[in-house]
């Protein structure tokens, strides 16, 4: 049965929590579960763009419930500070999207000397995830969302000898790898969840070829290359719209029938409707436990149960 957004259950009284919400998949994740009556934390790194992406959701659903905060994730610092506001405010946590990234960007380090790709799109989240953890727990079926790419399948496997690049950066690398690890995450999560017995859920999605700012945003910098003309082109030409391009994540997000380490992603891989879609790549246990040591090791903090 074809997914439907109108068709999901309404989430009067529940929480949820969507990392770069301000624009393109993330902005659109804030729309369809503010419209499903949820309270929505739009969390973005500037609070003005914040704040105006939160207008635009209200003006075109009046009833939307949506609180606006800055959220900057390769400052450990400022994770832990929005995550005990929230911890402070609300006592549980139904759904949190782990959806801001970014892509192909010039070699740099976060404020914590990660490499930027890997530590916001993976450590970042990681951390985040980590100290919403008590909230998420609190929750009768919380979901966390992740959200990959279909860029993970061109890394090879994470160099744990060199998570940030140090020897070696190439910025489609560096992407890759932060993509693979975001997969590697939310299967690993997915595991512990259930080893656990917890009832919160972790599912996966990735958005196919999307009209989103992110291919621009590589270009204005200068580090895509011929790859980012690619790109670029062929989300201007072939792309679907970035609210097509955030179904997956919603599904994922509102399907009441979503399990648990499930999958969802674009029918015919860059387009179409979302749908499961089988974990071609799964991981090891020993590639998924380096991954948890690593980012234990770098954030000094542990996803508790």
């Amino acid at each position: 049965m074809k997914f439907s957004v109108a068709k999901t259950p309404l989430l009067t009284g529940k929480t949820a929590f969507v990392t770069g919400g301000n624009s393109g998949l993330g902005l659109e994740t804030v729309k369809a579960i503010a419209r499903r009556r949820a309270h929505v934390i739009l969390a973005a790194r500037d609070e003005v763009k914040g704040m105006v992406a939160a207008d635009s959701v209200r003006a075109e659903f009046p009833d939307a419930s949506i609180e606006v905060i800055t959220l900057n994730l390769s400052s450990s610092a400022n994770i832990k500070l929005a995550a005990q506001w929230f911890a402070d405010t609300y006592e549980k946590l139904d759904i949190l999207v782990n959806n801001a990234g970014l892509m192909a960007m010039p070699q740099g380090e976060t404020e914590d000397g990660f490499e930027t790709q890997f530590g916001v799109n993976h450590l970042g989240h990681w951390a985040l995830t980590s100290l919403l953890m008590p909230q998420l727990l609190r929750a009768p079926t919380a979901r966390v969302v992740t959200v990959t790419s279909l860029a993970r399948l061109f890394c090879s496997g994470i160099n744990f000898a060199d998570p940030h690049s140090r020897k070696q950066y190439l910025p489609w690398d560096a992407y890759s790898q932060s993509k693979l690890a975001n997969y590697y995450f939310a299967i690993g999560l997915h595991r512990e969840f259930k080893k656990s017995g917890a009832s919160a859920k972790s599912l996966l999605a990735h958005p196919g070829l999307s009209q989103t700012n992110l291919a621009h945003e590589t270009q204005r910098l200068g580090a895509g290359g011929s790859s980012g003309n690619l790109i670029m082109n062929l989300t201007a030409t072939r792309g679907m719209s970035a609210a097509d391009g955030a179904l997956p994540q919603i599904r994922a997000a509102l399907d009441s029938s979503a399990k648990s380490g499930e999958f969802y992603a674009p029918r015919f891989g860059k387009s179409g409707a979302p749908v499961i879609r089988p974990l071609l790549r799964p991981g090891s246990d020993i590639a998924i436990a380096k991954l948890w040591k690593l980012s234990e090791q770098e954030t000094g903090l542990k996803l508790e149960f």
